[in-house]
């Protein structure tokens, strides 16, 4: 019984070791930038007395965005999954926008304030060296290759070159136009828009409108 016990308190020292660590990295990643912040600042800042806690719990900087990404993927795919289900058979590009945007902005509502996710996804896609971790663990999201399906059978008939940059818009306008409102909501200053749901409205209305938008041709 005791050494039963003693085994179950050591895994939730280290449950909540990586927990801790995880939420400090994702506040300093998201404040900072990934390049600037070291893994002994993770360590010192989430009151690990070891700086190598970091390395020892997850291994190396990349092992530790992926945890992170991973931390926050399950329940935005299981809000997506629900959204999709109820869009099944939709032809109107306004229902799979809005699963694209939605699961991202419902979660964040539910985490409360502040939230950092939204600072450190945009920390995450302007830095080349890892970009491809949020892309990788992207493409493995059933609910997400669902989505994509369902909006390319909404699209108009776009030439290529145009869906691949209205595809990058729509991306640049979900991470950052977040990112921004999580910045503002964190420091207390104002913001467009009075609650997420709000907020996600205004970017479905905005991506709908840039995916409808006429293309002018080539001179």
């Amino acid at each position: 019984m005791g050494t039963a016990t003693g085994r179950t308190t050591r895994a939730e020292r280290v449950t909540a070791t990586r927990d801790a660590i995880l939420t400090t990295a994702e506040r300093l990643f998201a404040e900072h930038g990934l390049f600037a912040v070291s893994n002994r600042q993770i360590s010192e800042a989430a009151g690990q007395g070891n700086n190598t806690a970091v390395g020892y719990h997850f291994g190396t900087k990349a092992d530790l965005v992926r945890a992170i990404v991973r931390r926050h993927a399950e329940p935005i795919e299981r809000l997506r999954q629900e959204m999709v289900t109820r869009c099944t058979g939709s032809t109107d590009i306004r229902d799979w926008v809005g699963c694209l945007i939605r699961p991202f902005t419902e979660h964040l509502a539910a985490l409360g304030n502040p939230t950092w996710y939204a600072r450190f996804g945009a920390q995450v896609m302007t830095d080349p060296g890892f970009r491809r971790i949020m892309t990788e663990e992207s493409l493995g999201s059933p609910s997400l290759n669902e989505v994509v399906a369902g909006l390319d059978r909404c699209l108009p008939d776009l030439p290529p070159e145009v869906r691949a940059e209205r595809g990058d818009m729509a991306r640049q306008l979900m991470v950052h136009m977040c990112a921004e409102r999580e910045r503002a909501l964190a420091e207390g200053t104002p913001t467009p828009r009075a609650t997420w749901r709000d907020a996600s409205n205004g970017l479905v209305d905005a991506i709908t409108g840039l995916w409808l938008a006429p293309v002018t041709g080539s001179d």
